[in-house]
């Protein structure tokens, strides 16, 4: 029987461990079980954390092995290479896809019910091939997807317009990576759109700003990597903000990483994509409107995906 109350982080690296932080943190979970090819790592990590329950509600937190997922309601996989410098997500690709696999093998041997969450990059790829190493349905597999990258364009956009950023009402789409992109059109704050929000603050919003803002959205990644190794914060708490959707079924809107059939005239590719997420995972994928540049845009982003996704033995 699965257990609400239970979740495993796969990878216990800079991004495993963070999320791990977060979400003892959140409270979420009553059980957290942590798995590293190298085991020592996962169980110092379990020790750091458990050093530190006396500040937050009571958990049990363990090193353990895939056996440990037979229960488990949440199994978040942040396993595989991490990017370096000048390296693309997506030449990451074919060494975190067997890595992907291999993981995903050992699951299924122990669990066939619960929710997979991948975080590892390439983060659409690496989900799709999740979703049909695992055979399990596509609403139970999602990835991070433009969460994160929805989240910097949220700040940097209400940054410049002088607002707080959780007013802001906006979403990058697409491949997380180099091909996403902003949608604009139906950009907001709070009710009032783009546009209008920008004549009220002095015309803030040139072309050219947007231009900018998007790019320092998606070279945040590569700005953070080229001063401190690698990101993780910022992904962490996007994990535990997808994992409170999944584990109170709030059904909240996110752009995770999800499978796209029938959606925006595409078909069997997975990328961030607008859609409700609850107990059980992606409840539906939602068609936000674009305009034509936009709907370009993201069929060339899925076509990049779906021409690697080709070279791929799935």
């Amino acid at each position: 029987m699965i257990n609400i109350q239970k979740c495993a982080v796969i990878g216990c690296g800079y991004v495993g461990a963070t999320c791990a932080f977060s979400l003892v943190q959140s409270s979420l979970f009553s059980e957290l079980v942590l798995i590293d090819y190298d085991h020592e790592k996962a169980i110092g990590e379990a020790m750091d954390l458990n050093h530190g329950l006396p500040f937050v509600e009571p958990m049990n937190i363990y090193a353990g092995s895939y056996s440990d997922l037979s229960d488990c309601y949440l199994i978040i996989i942040a396993a595989g290479g991490g990017q370096k410098p000048n390296q693309t997500r997506l030449d990451l690709v074919k060494q975190n896809s067997a890595i992907m696999k291999s993981i995903v093998t050992e699951i299924i041997k122990f669990n066939s019910d619960g929710i997979i969450l991948v975080v590892s990059n390439p983060v659409d790829i690496l989900t799709y091939v999740a979703m049909k190493a695992s055979g399990f349905p596509s609403s139970r597999v999602l990835g991070s997807g433009t969460v994160l990258d929805t989240s910097r364009l949220k700040y940097l956009l209400g940054g410049h317009l002088g607002v707080d950023s959780r007013s802001v009402h906006a979403f990058i789409i697409g491949e997380h990576g180099d091909s996403e992109l902003p949608v604009w059109s139906s950009a907001n704050v709070s009710g009032i759109d783009l546009d209008g929000f920008c004549c009220s603050v002095d015309g803030k919003c040139s072309k050219q700003d947007l231009d900018d803002i998007y790019s320092s959205v998606r070279n945040s990644a590569y700005e953070i990597i080229k001063r401190k190794g690698a990101t993780y914060y910022a992904i962490g708490l996007a994990v535990t903000r997808i994992a409170q959707c999944i584990v109170k079924n709030q059904h909240s809107v996110l752009p995770v990483s999800c499978l796209v059939n029938n959606h925006y005239g595409l078909n069997d590719v997975y990328m961030g994509i607008p859609a409700i997420v609850g107990s059980k995972g992606v409840e539906k994928v939602l068609d936000i409107p674009l305009n034509k540049e936009e709907q370009q845009s993201l069929e060339k982003s899925a076509k990049l995906l779906k021409e690697i996704i080709s070279q791929l033995d799935v």
